[in-house]
C-alpha cells in the first residue's frame, strides 16, 4: 500500500512538472493564461451566481450585497496603488534587465529590497486606511446610500485590508514567476482565490451573513499566494528583507514609479467616481454596472490581458535593441491577435445580452427588472471591448519602452473625460445608469486613440497599412456577423424557443452564438484574416498541447514587418 501511495505521488509530480514549463512565446504563454482565465471567469461566474442566490432574496440582504461590492473598492485601490502598479510597469522590466545584463542572484536580491519596502508602505497606509474606514466610506458614497450600507462596507473594508496584503506577496511572486516567462501557476491562482471565497460563504454565511463573503476574500488570497511560493522558491528566490535603496536595479525601479503611481491613481479615482455616482443613483445601481462590467471585463481577460501580460517580457527584452522594428512588429501582430477574438465577443455580448445576464446570474431572486437594466449596461459597454482589450496591450508597450510618463497624460485625459460625462448623466438627465456606461465606453474609445497617435510618436512606422488593413477586414466580418446573429435570434426567439425556460434559453444562445461565429469565420476566410490561419494552427498545434507549451518558440516572436504569414 505504501509503494501504491509513494508511486502515485511520483507520477503525480513528474506529470505535475507541465505547471513549471517556460513558455518562449507570446502566443503560448498567451494560450496558457487564456486557458487559465476561462477557468478563473467560469469560477468568478460561478462565485458571483452563488452570492447573488445566497444574498438576493431581501431589499436588505440587496443592501448588504451591494455592500460588499463597494467595500472592494478601497482596499483594491491601495493594492493598485502600491503593489500592483509597480510590478506590471517597473518590477517586471527592471527584474528582466538586471537577470540579462547581470545575474540572476542580484535580480532576486532586488526583487527581496523592493518588496520590503512597499510592503511596509502598504501596511502602514491599511492601518491608517482601517483606522478611518467609516469616515473613508461616508466621503466616497452617494446620498442613496443608507447609514447601515455604510457602517457594513466600512467594516468588510476592514476584513478586507486583511487580504490584500497576501495579495501583495502573491502579485511580487507572479511578477517574478512571468519574469521567467512561467504563466501556468500565476495563471491558475485566480481560480484558487474564487474557491476561497466560495468556500468562506459556505462555511460561515449562516452565522456571519455577507461578512462570511470577507472571511472568504482573505482564505482566497492567502491560496493564491501559496500556489506560487513553491515554484518561486525552487527558481531561486528567498526573501531576505533589506532596505538598501543603494542596490542595483532600486533606484531605477522607484524611478520609474512616480509617473505610473499618478496613472494608476487617475484610474482609481475613476473607479471611486463609479461608486459615489452609482450609489447616489440607488436602485442597485452599484449592482447593475458590477454586474455588467464583469460580463464585459470576460473578452477582455480572455484575449486583452493574456496577450498583454504575456507580452511584457518579450517586449521588455526587445525594446533592449536599438532597432525597434522587432518591437514594432511584436505590438502591431499581438494587437491584431487581441482584435481577432475581441470583436465577435463583442457582437456576441451586444446581440445576446440579455440571454447572458438571465443565464449567468438570473437565480429565482433576481428581479426582471435588475435583467433587463443589465442588460441595457451591457449592451452599451460591450461596443468598447475591442478597443479595452487593445489598450491593455499598447499600455505594456509603453512599459516596455521604460515610459510610464505618457500612458499618465493619456489617462488623465480619458478619466477627466469619464468624469466630466459622468456628472452630466447622473444629476442633470434621466440616463441614470445607462449614462454612466456611455461615458465609460466612449473613455475606452478615446483612450484607445491617444494610445495609438502617441505610441506612434515612439515608433513611427507603427500607425501604417499593416496596422490598418487587418482591422479594418476584422471590424467588416464583425459587422457581417452581428446582422447574421441578430435576425436568427429574433426569428427563433419568437417561432422556435419558449424563453421562459432555461434549456431552451441555453438551446437559442448556442444556436445563434454558433451561426454567428460560423458568419464571423467565414467572411474572416474571405477577406483573408491572417489571424484565422494562426488561430487554426494554434488548435493544430495544442492537439498534444503538453508537448506544444514546451516547443512553440516560434509561433509569433518575428522580425519581419511585411505581413509575412506568422
Amino acid at each position: 500500500m505504501i509503494s501504491q501511495l509513494k508511486g502515485f505521488f511520483s507520477n503525480f509530480t513528474s506529470n505535475g512538472s507541465w505547471l513549471e514549463k517556460q513558455q518562449s512565446s507570446i502566443l503560448s504563454a498567451a494560450a496558457v493564461i487564456t486557458i487559465a482565465n476561462v477557468l478563473s471567469s467560469l469560477s468568478g461566474l460561478i462565485r458571483e451566481r452563488f452570492l447573488i442566490s445566497e444574498f438576493f432574496s431581501t431589499p436588505s440582504s440587496q443592501q448588504a450585497y451591494e455592500a460588499f461590492q463597494v467595500a472592494f473598492q478601497i482596499p483594491d485601490m491601495m493594492f493598485q496603488l502600491i503593489i500592483l502598479g509597480a510590478v506590471s510597469a517597473a518590477f517586471i522590466p527592471v527584474f528582466t534587465q538586471l537577470k540579462r545584463d547581470k545575474d540572476e542572484a542580484t535580480a532576486l536580491k532586488m526583487s527581496s529590497t523592493t518588496m520590503t519596502i512597499l510592503l511596509l508602505v502598504f501596511m502602514l497606509a491599511s492601518m491608517v486606511v482601517a483606522y478611518f474606514a467609516y469616515p473613508i466610506t461616508l466621503l466616497r458614497t452617494g446620498h442613496a446610500f443608507t447609514d447601515a450600507q455604510v457602517a457594513t462596507t466600512a467594516n468588510l473594508t476592514q476584513i478586507m485590508l486583511i487580504a490584500q496584503l497576501f495579495f501583495a506577496v502573491s502579485n511580487f511572486l507572479t511578477g517574478m514567476l512571468q519574469a521567467y516567462q512561467r504563466f501556468i501557476i500565476p495563471a491558475i491562482a485566480p481560480v484558487l482565490y474564487n474557491l476561497g471565497i466560495l468556500i468562506g460563504v459556505f462555511l460561515f454565511s449562516s452565522k456571519l451573513g455577507i461578512y462570511s463573503a470577507g472571511v472568504g476574500v482573505i482564505i482566497g488570497a492567502f491560496i493564491h499566494m501559496a500556489i506560487q511560493l513553491p515554484l518561486a522558491l525552487k527558481l531561486g528566490f528567498r526573501f531576505k528583507p533589506s532596505l538598501s535603496l543603494s542596490f542595483p536595479g532600486v533606484k531605477q525601479f522607484f524611478a520609474m514609479m512616480p509617473a505610473r503611481l499618478l496613472t494608476i491613481s487617475i484610474t482609481e479615482f475613476q473607479n471611486l467616481s463609479l461608486g459615489f455616482f452609482a450609489t447616489s443613483l440607488g436602485n442597485l445601481s452599484f449592482v447593475v454596472i458590477r454586474l455588467a462590467l464583469r460580463l464585459m471585463t470576460i473578452p477582455i481577460r480572455l484575449f486583452g490581458v493574456p496577450i498583454g501580460q504575456a507580452s511584457l517580457p518579450f517586449l521588455s527584452a526587445q525594446a533592449g535593441n536599438k532597432n525597434l522594428t522587432s518591437f514594432t512588429s511584436l505590438v502591431t501582430k499581438s494587437l491584431h491577435q487581441i482584435a481577432f477574438f475581441a470583436y465577435p465577443a463583442s457582437v456576441l455580448l451586444l446581440i445576446l445580452r440579455i440571454p447572458f445576464v438571465r443565464l449567468i446570474f438570473g437565480t429565482h431572486n433576481f428581479p426582471w427588472e435588475t435583467t433587463i437594466t443589465t442588460g441595457k449596461v451591457v449592451a452599451i459597454i460591450s461596443i468598447s471591448i475591442g478597443a479595452q482589450a487593445m489598450v491593455q496591450l499598447l499600455i505594456r508597450a509603453f512599459h516596455a519602452l521604460k515610459d510610464t510618463r505618457t500612458p499618465f497624460f493619456i489617462t488623465l485625459a480619458t478619466t477627466t473625460f469619464y468624469l466630466l460625462g459622468s456628472w452630466y448623466f447622473v444629476f442633470h438627465s434621466s440616463s441614470g445608469v445607462t449614462g454612466i456606461a456611455i461615458s465609460t465606453a466612449t473613455a475606452a474609445f478615446l483612450e484607445l486613440i491617444l494610445c495609438l497617435l502617441l505610441l506612434n510618436y515612439k515608433l513611427p512606422q507603427f500607425v501604417k497599412s499593416t496596422l490598418w488593413m487587418p482591422q479594418i477586414k476584422m471590424l467588416t466580418a464583425s459587422f457581417f456577423m452581428a446582422v447574421f446573429l441578430y435576425l436568427p435570434f429574433k426569428i427563433l426567439d419568437e417561432l422556435v424557443f419558449n424563453t421562459t425556460k432555461t434549456v431552451e434559453l441555453i438551446g437559442l444562445t448556442i444556436t445563434t452564438g454558433t451561426i454567428g461565429l460560423l458568419v464571423y469565420i467565414y467572411f474572416s476566410a474571405l477577406f483573408e484574416v491572417k489571424e484565422l490561419k494562426l488561430f487554426a494552427n494554434l488548435i493544430t498545434k495544442f492537439g498534444p498541447w503538453r508537448k506544444s507549451l514546451e516547443k512553440t518558440r516560434e509561433v509569433i516572436v518575428e522580425t519581419s514587418v511585411e505581413g509575412d504569414e506568422i
